[in-house]
């Protein structure tokens, strides 16, 4: 499980047998949704908040921090998905003291 931030008390991360649509998981203690970033020729179309199957959504505070972190770093998050699954490069996970 690739570990790429730590939010806010919200955990960012891949699982590490993934699938494409490109997309993130933030976990905030038992709680769990994901975000799939939509691309368009290489750019960021959208960004869409989902829930995971068997799993409670993150509470809306910390669904609106997620869904603002992956905003504010879909490129990188989408860089990242590329090194990860395609060129199998580790990741360095980066604590994000305050808000963004």
């Amino acid at each position: 499980m690739p570990k790429l931030y730590e939010y806010l008390g919200i955990v960012i991360f891949f699982y590490s047998n993934e699938h494409e649509p490109i997309h993130v998981h933030g976990r905030f203690g038992e709680f769990e949704s994901k975000i799939e970033i939509v691309l368009l020729n290489g750019q960021v179309k959208s960004i869409l908040l989902q829930k995971v199957s068997g799993k409670k959504p993150l509470p809306a505070t910390q669904a609106k921090h997620f869904k603002n972190l992956v905003t504010l770093l879909a490129d990188e998050i989408t860089q990242s998905w590329i090194n990860y699954f395609v060129y199998h490069k580790k990741i360095v996970t980066k604590k994000i003291a305050g808000k963004l």
